[in-house]
């Protein structure tokens, strides 16, 4: 009996744990629009330092100090969109171009 209910627990404690990080990542806006993502970028770049720090002291362990970078994840969303965009907008005439290269390159292995 026992070795039956051990997978099912299992299985209820993972599917708990994936529906918590999924309530908490709509719940801090990271599933919202890219500025609410940017918000939270913000707020947790401001809340982690202090709080790894604490943990750090408390556990006894020296880090070193994390480094500040300019990251903006709208405007890389934004980057990743148009090139993502322009490759499928130039798809149609490089599978033309592609094809008949490779009709010419055919038929010339046959003559």
């Amino acid at each position: 009996m026992a070795a039956r209910l051990f997978p099912a627990v299992k299985f209820v404690i993972k599917g708990s744990l994936a529906g918590a990080a999924v309530y908490m990542a709509y719940d801090q806006g990271l599933l919202g629009s890219g500025t609410q993502g940017a918000e939270a970028l913000k707020k947790a770049q401001a809340v982690l330092p202090p709080a790894i720090q604490e943990w750090t002291s408390y556990i006894g362990w020296e880090l070193p100090p994390t480094p500040k970078f300019d990251f903006s994840p709208s405007d890389s969303w934004n980057k990743g969109v148009q090139t993502v965009m322009s490759a499928l907008s130039v798809a149609p005439t490089r599978a033309c171009e592609y094809t008949m290269e490779g009709w010419k390159y055919v038929k010339d292995l046959v003559r």
